[in-house]
């Protein structure tokens, strides 16, 4: 199986944006960011499918 990492932009990469900016650029407090490889894309579904279960 591959690997996906999850993060969350409004407290990672966006954290020094206010609401309001994160907002005007489409940023959500929901918003998910995911990092994925190069690999079969059946593989990286059945990851996410676990992950979320």
């Amino acid at each position: 199986m591959g690997q996906i990492s999850p993060a969350q932009p409004c407290t990672t990469t966006h954290h020094g944006l206010t609401p309001e900016e994160r907002a005007r650029r489409g940023i959500s407090d929901a918003m998910l960011r995911l990092s994925v490889g190069l690999e079969d894309a059946a593989d990286l579904i059945a990851d996410l499918e676990q992950a979320l279960a």
